[in-house]
């Protein structure tokens, strides 16, 4: 039988099938492929994610590029968190870069930082040298710098608006009054073993150079054994086990110039049947929660804080800079020495 349909219950038709058929297209999810919203996500960098995490909510319109050195140590990841969480509470968009111990990578970040025009650079540099020329280019481009953490070594003071961090000089200077306090009843030569930070680190430098000058006091003692290991707790285990391979018992003091080089000395002194804290006394630098935890254990005879929680410090001066103050050429962290008397009712004080 043929159907006849007349002109105008065609196009009725025609439009109902036409409705329904975007109605399905716009409620159906795309098979074999990901959602519209995730494809159009992932056109979206590493770095302008990470930009977008570290920055909500905007409240003043600032961009701050930081370029943090490394994550070698429980300090420094501590430093990044407070770093991280101060621009948060701020409203300061961050634009944050690791260097992972390479200046060469903090002279790029520099670079790129200049090149989205932010409004503050802060970094926390490697070394000490080499940074003239890089800064230059921030001047020419008209951005305040600051310096944070380690210090540079600069012939023009212009260069740089502040440092914001630690006395590493006087952290040293508390590592040797303590070891002359302790030792003051001990006669005859005391020998000290010594693992620095990062060759040509500001900390490594001026920490050394301040327990120098405070234990100079006192002839007796003696820097046996003095050698880099880098910050880290693998090195630092690997440099005292080849100290105690050539010096044994003749080592009395180990200072280290941070925790994470004590830690690993630690598993060095026990691996030879020695009692850390007891037949060789242990003072570190930082005052992480597990320097704390050997404190109390009795491995760990004194430790200097080095406070890394430099994020509230940081983002206001970045905020007095916009508002157009003048801000002081320093601004010095307040520390003090620890020691295993007083660590147990500090250690629940630790956060990081």
């Amino acid at each position: 039988m043929k159907v006849i349909v007349s002109r105008s219950v065609f196009f009725a038709i025609l439009i109902v099938l036409t409705i329904s058929g975007i109605i399905g297209c716009e409620s159906a999810e795309p098979t074999g492929s990901q959602p519209a919203f995730e494809k159009e996500q992932t056109l979206i960098s590493v770095k302008e994610q990470a930009e977008v995490e570290d920055t909500q909510p905007i409240k003043h319109h600032i961009r701050l590029g930081f370029s943090q050195l490394g994550s070698e140590s429980d300090w420094r990841l501590a430093n990044t968190n407070s770093i991280r969480e101060a621009a948060r509470e701020a409203g300061i968009q961050l634009l944050f870069e690791n260097a992972e111990q390479s200046q060469e990578k903090q002279f790029e970040a520099v670079r790129y930082f200049i090149e989205q025009g932010v409004d503050v650079i802060a970094i926390a540099p490697v070394v000490e040298t080499g940074w003239e020329a890089i800064l230059q280019e921030v001047q020419e481009a008209g951005i305040p710098v600051l310096i944070i953490d380690r210090k540079m070594e600069l012939s023009d003071p212009s260069l740089y608006v502040t440092f914001i961090g630690s006395d590493f000089y006087e952290e040293g200077v508390m590592a040797g009054r303590y070891l002359l306090d302790k030792m003051r009843d001990r006669p005859g030569e005391i020998t000290i073993a010594e693992l620095r930070g990062t060759e040509g680190a500001s900390p490594s430098i001026d920490r050394g150079a301040g327990f120098r000058e405070a234990i100079r006091e006192r002839a007796e003692m003696t820097i046996l054994a003095s050698e880099p290991a880098d910050f880290t707790q693998a090195r630092g285990k690997e440099v005292m086990k080849s100290f105690l391979e050539a010096h044994g018992s003749r080592i009395d003091v180990l200072y280290a110039h941070n925790d994470d080089m004590a830690l690993g000395a630690i598993e060095a002194v026990e691996e030879v049947g020695l009692k850390p804290g007891k037949d060789i006394i242990i003072i570190s630098v930082d005052g992480t929660r597990q320097a704390f935890e050997m404190m109390v254990q009795g491995k760990i005879n004194a430790v200097v804080e080095c406070n890394p929680m430099l994020g509230p410090n940081v983002m206001q001066a970045v905020l007095e800079l916009m508002e157009g103050r003048t801000l002081p050429k320093r601004i010095i962290t307040p520390e003090r020495i620890y020691t295993e008397v007083t660590a147990e009712r500090e250690l629940n004080n630790r956060i990081y």
